[in-house]
């Protein structure tokens, strides 16, 4: 009788340690389960080992801006783009100066911006624009800039009898750009021995460039064309800087000067570019479609950039609350309407009226479509003879 109690109760102390070993297993692996689908406070980019075309097609969306999880109202709606590539330290303190700032104001105190003022303290960052420094430069590393949209890049002098300002400088980054490339200036020309049998002169512009070499001597089609593809194989390279007169039509360029000794002043936001056009038969100019798909001359011997601009997704990023523009120095923008009669042509009357009156600004200038200035062939004569083809407008812009 007592062995067979304790064969039973042996019996069922066996299964329940077996129940409770497989329900132990099972729980652990459904805590697994449910930790390995529990929502994060960031989302991370998928990535994928093997992507096929479609796979990549439709993850493309998924992987190019940071969201949040909503924990708060003020990050429900933030998106960001992502770029793991950028540095996380503190920049260069040689290439930075205290931006001292002005709340709008002028030198009389009088307001000519509105909505500025506040923000955080922010250092500026010391571009170089001018690209005076020939030879190679190493990228060191790729910065966030807080006075511009683009990123900004680091960049060394691998020559060694360099002095100090010299050594370091910060330059707009292209797209692409990444620590370890090599970027050259070669806005004093091409150096003489980079091309075996070919020197550089501000004779070789445009299209001549492809029918002889650099002293002007005529070619065989297949010597000169080999030079050629040579040189360009050497130079147009994303980053580099050359005259115009030397970068082939249809390529893609930015940080465009209008003055062959002055900086770089045109095409310089965040996914910008411009692309040249054609090269004239007189050699002077070089035609160059700008962002805005405004046609102009520029004169062959100012330089241009080679590449895109960095960060194309700025324009689709989300503050996600009002406090994140307050960071950024932006006050409230109070609407004309919202005013009195002698704070703004719109303000004053009963409910929203603005007096039956063509919009204008504060200062009672003509706003949505009025013309303030009429460059190229429309506008008064001599106003401006560099826009070959005026930028696209109303209808010509929609279709």
């Amino acid at each position: 009788m007592f062995s067979a109690r304790c064969g039973a109760n042996l019996l069922r102390s066996c299964f329940a340690s077996l129940s409770s070993a497989a329900s132990s297993s099972s729980s652990s692996s459904s805590r697994l389960l449910l930790q390995a689908n529990a929502r994060k406070y960031a989302t991370e980019a998928t990535t994928q080992h093997v992507p096929t075309e479609v796979n990549a097609a439709l993850a493309r969306t998924t992987v190019l801006f940071k969201t949040y999880k909503p924990v708060s109202p003020g990050i429900r709606h933030l998106k960001r783009p992502l770029a793991p590539h950028l540095y996380k330290g503190r920049p260069l303190r040689l290439l930075t100066v205290a931006l001292r700032k002005k709340g709008g104001r002028n030198n009389h105190g009088h307001i000519t911006v509105r909505s500025r003022g506040g923000g955080h303290r922010q250092r500026m960052r010391l571009v170089d624009f001018m690209r005076l420094e020939p030879g190679a430069h190493d990228v060191v590393r790729i910065e966030y800039d807080p006075g511009r949209s683009a990123h900004i890049a680091l960049i060394k002098n691998r020559d060694p009898n360099a002095d100090g300002r010299k050594v370091w400088s910060y330059i707009l980054a292209c797209e692409g750009l990444r620590p370890g490339h090599v970027v050259q200036s070669f806005r004093q020309g091409i150096p003489e021995g980079l091309v075996p049998g070919y020197v550089d002169s501000k004779d070789v512009r445009g299209k001549v460039l492809e029918n002889s070499n650099g002293d002007g001597e005529t070619q065989s089609a297949s010597t000169a064309s080999l030079a050629l593809g040579v040189l360009r194989s050497l130079t147009i390279k994303p980053g580099n800087v050359l005259p115009l007169r030397l970068i082939p039509t249809g390529t893609i360029i930015h940080n465009i000067s209008l003055d062959p000794e002055g900086r770089a002043i045109l095409v310089r936001s965040a996914g910008t570019f411009g692309q040249v056009i054609t090269h004239e038969e007189s050699g002077r100019y070089t035609q160059v479609r700008l962002q805005s798909g405004e046609v102009r001359k520029v004169l062959q011997d100012c330089v241009a950039t080679i590449g895109k601009v960095s960060n194309p997704l700025w324009k689709n990023r989300n503050l996600g609350k009002a406090g994140r523009s307050r960071w950024l120095g932006r006050r409230p923008h109070v609407r004309g309407m919202a005013m009195n009669r002698n704070d703004h042509p719109h303000g004053g009357g009963r409910g929203k009226s603005k007096g039956n009156k063509h919009p204008r600004s504060i200062w009672g200038w003509l706003t949505k479509g009025k013309r303030t200035r009429k460059p190229g062939p429309k506008g008064p004569k001599n106003s401006n003879k560099m826009v070959v083809r005026e930028r696209p407008r109303g209808k010509e812009k929609r279709s």
